[in-house]
């Protein structure tokens, strides 16, 4: 046999079996060809952008370890009180609004995420109002401060962190901070890392940068939780730039949401979840669970822009090894159940099939549709950027009102419905927080907190211009197939 005979077979053998491999896995047919071509045309590039990429949840090989996702059965012992009263938390509010029993429900089933009602929550709009409110809350520190970012940087505002944690690490504070590698390259420096562990700060990286098949995976939550009674989470992260806009922009636009009460401690439960699939060590206790101690009270907060101690929230997680795309699912049934309006703030506008046909669903079905996207990105990367503009033209088509918010760079990752319910957290509107990173929203069941968000996106529509889709179907030719090649690229962005 010739040596062109044995390679046409060896093409064939390789051809014929990631053709099985790939039709055993039942994607979507348009997902399976676009692999399929892949493959073919790029073989060695192909099986490395699969491996680093393509993936779902079954290619996990430590997947039982990961499967600790499931926080209700991890913690069922501690949240057992809490778990006991759900079915009577959700009919009481099914009387307020019945689409309000829906996503509850969604969300209990397909992130095994309880529903808290104890709560004082506070919405907190860019850094100037979350960074002093989280060293404050530092500062009191009397037993635990964990943390988890996806982008922790060495600079100015960062240092003045740092010399908290270590003073209540000196005063015996339990201190634990996670962050994520891919996110904080070049951002965290090793004499930085180096000298919280001399000053007793136990920090580890939520996976190792050199495990090149679990690198896309990103671990892209942000939390805070102290004393297991206070907690943060939403889009911001840490570093200088969320203060002066860094580099390119003169401000940086960010949501973040503040809980005090049961949902802290959900919060506390997921990023023990997180700290176990980083290190191993298990540090449930029920004794670190305050707020849900003794009948499941808590000292209510004195901060009068805090509501009011009953607030039904639920802590929502997804990640590539979850079972269900969870949040992807819970943007679908707020879309599709809204009566009136949807508002979105995002910094990408990354749509896969699901969010974009519910999107121009909504908006030809006459519900106000309002999407707020930032017109440009960080640094030298606008290719998903370039991708948004293709997929905003086709809901600006629907009739959905388009804003490019222009002043500095947007980075709000909110959803509201009706005035009713919203949703804030740390996934974008893309197809990577929707499939491939691990995230995190907190859904809050609350009108007034709700009207306040919107608000905020009211007051951020004077610093926006409107995208007007039929000024794009007009621009340059080389620019529309820009951006639409662009977009070949969009479960990659």
């Amino acid at each position: 046999m010739t040596w062109t005979a044995a390679l046409g077979w060896f093409f064939a053998a390789y051809a014929l079996l990631t053709g099985i491999f790939l039709l055993l896995e039942n994607r979507r047919p348009q997902a399976t060809l676009a692999w399929m071509l892949l493959f073919l045309t790029l073989p060695g590039i192909g099986l490395a952008v699969y491996a680093l990429f393509g993936r779902d949840r079954k290619a996990f090989g430590r997947q039982r370890k990961l499967a600790r996702q499931n926080l209700q059965g991890t913690a069922a012992p501690i949240v057992e009180q809490m778990l006991a009263r759900q079915d009577a938390e959700i009919g009481r509010l099914e009387t307020q609004s019945p689409a309000r029993r829906r996503l509850m429900s969604l969300v209990r089933r397909n992130s095994h995420s309880a529903l808290t009602t104890r709560n004082h929550v506070a919405i907190q709009q860019n850094a100037s109002a979350f960074y002093p409110s989280l060293m404050e809350d530092m500062r009191k520190a009397q037993r635990t401060i964990y943390l988890q970012f996806y982008t922790w940087a060495d600079d100015a505002f960062t240092r003045e962190l740092q010399a908290i944690l270590l003073e209540r690490a000196a005063h015996g504070v339990e201190v634990h901070l996670l962050y994520d590698p891919f996110g904080s390259l070049f951002r965290l420096t090793r004499r930085y890392r180096r000298e919280l562990s001399r000053g007793g700060v136990r920090w580890a990286p939520v996976s190792a940068l050199y495990w090149l098949h679990t690198i896309s995976y990103r671990n892209h939550r942000k939390i805070a939780v102290i004393d297991g009674k206070v907690g943060y989470t939403g889009g911001m992260n840490i570093g200088q730039e969320h203060i002066d806009g860094g580099e390119g922009f003169d401000s940086w636009r960010d949501t973040q949401v503040r809980l005090e009460g049961e949902a802290a401690a959900v919060l506390q439960a997921v990023f023990m979840v997180d700290w176990y699939n980083a290190t191993g060590e298990d540090l449930f206790a029920a004794d670190r669970f305050p707020s849900l101690a003794n009948g499941l009270s808590f000292t209510p907060t004195e901060n009068p822009e805090v509501s009011d101690g009953y607030v039904p929230v639920q802590i929502l997680t997804s990640g590539p090894d979850s079972e269900w795309r969870a949040i992807r699912q819970l943007y679908f049934a707020m879309i599709m159940s809204a009566q009136q309006r949807v508002r979105l703030q995002s910094p990408f506008f990354v749509l896969d099939a699901t969010i974009a046909e519910a999107l121009r669903a909504a908006a030809l079905a006459g519900i106000a549709v309002e999407v707020m996207v930032s017109d440009r990105g960080e640094g030298l990367n606008q290719t998903p950027y370039w991708a948004a503009n293709t997929y905003l033209a086709e809901v600006a088509a629907a009739g959905a009102q388009v804003h490019m918010y222009g002043k500095g760079y947007l980075h709000a990752k909110t959803l509201s419905i009706d005035g009713e319910a919203c949703s804030i957290g740390s996934a974008n509107l893309d197809i990577r927080s929707f499939s491939i990173n691990y995230e995190l929203n907190a859904v809050i069941y609350d009108a007034g907190l709700t009207q306040e968000l919107e608000e905020a996106f009211e007051r951020d529509l004077r610093d926006c211009y409107p995208f007007d889709a039929n000024a794009y179907r007009r621009r340059s030719g080389l620019i529309r197939l820009r951006d639409s090649t662009a977009r070949l690229l969009s479960p990659l962005l």
